[in-house]
């Protein structure tokens, strides 16, 4: 399975899975259908399911387009977005599995951003292969998701289950924010040397036009504040040994940076 990054909007990425063998691809949190179709005209590969993790526009909004260009795609949603999801036809839970080729995901339920967010997780295929987190607006580069329609404690909860997943998942976020979220991480963790040391590759990189997306989660674990509230240092600079109180407060202070 080929992951393809295709930027849309802003500081959107839409993800596209390519099966080669049978040249079918699925799509996840297509923001808009234009740049989709640009990249499946060039495979000439036919849509066959999108898949979506949340129910905000620049995650859905070419849905439709996509829908009635290639008639017969399946939508793919959680449970608690149903009727927020535009073509949504099937309702996922936490532990279902969704298929697209011959690989499978698990459904993880992942609240806080949205009430209804989940995220799908694609075990390695081999010994020594990746694995593959598409986690739409719950976990970012250096950072994590806003909670709009959650609380901290479901966000919290939420990223502890992505924390847990395999050093070697690579973390495909929805979003190009890693390097203002590791200006923040500084703010917080700015004594810790391998975080010092990404800022640097990650504002070249960005001065460069480059994308930072996917990341490791072995990386995000050591470098994201948001994966690192049990740490001591991050306690001390929100002066709390409370893990949610630490979560929370960190959240609220990357609100106002």
């Amino acid at each position: 399975m080929e992951v393809i990054r295709i930027s849309a909007l802003y500081d959107n990425y839409i993800f596209l899975l390519h099966e080669p063998m049978q040249n079918i691809a699925a799509v996840i949190d297509p923001a808009e259908a234009e740049p989709v179709l640009q990249q499946l005209e060039q495979l000439g590969a036919e849509l066959v399911t999108i898949f979506n993790t949340h129910h905000h526009n620049d995650h859905v909004g070419g849905n439709r387009k996509l829908m009635q260009h290639f008639g017969n795609v399946t939508v793919y949603g959680g449970e608690k977005d149903r009727g927020r999801i535009p073509g949504q036809q099937v309702f996922l839970k936490e532990g279902d599995r969704v298929h697209f080729g011959d690989r499978a995901a698990e459904v993880i339920f992942v609240p806080g951003h949205t009430r209804g967010h989940i995220a799908y997780y694609f075990p390695p295929e081999t010994l020594g292969a990746l694995g593959d987190l598409f986690c739409g607006d719950t976990l970012f580069v250096g950072g994590c998701g806003r909670l709009f329609e959650g609380t901290p404690a479901q966000m919290l909860d939420s990223l502890t289950k992505l924390r847990a997943l395999p050093d070697n998942t690579r973390v495909w976020c929805a979003h190009e924010y890693t390097l203002k979220n590791l200006q923040f991480a500084l703010t917080v963790d700015g004594g810790n040397p391998e975080l010092q040391a990404r800022f640097a590759t990650v504002k070249a990189a960005r001065d460069r036009f480059e994308a930072t997306v996917p990341s490791m989660l072995s990386i995000e674990k050591r470098t994201n504040p948001f994966l690192r509230w049990h740490q001591p240092e991050l306690q001390l600079a929100v002066q709390s040994n409370d893990p949610l109180q630490t979560f929370a407060q960190l959240r609220s202070m990357k609100d106002q940076f």
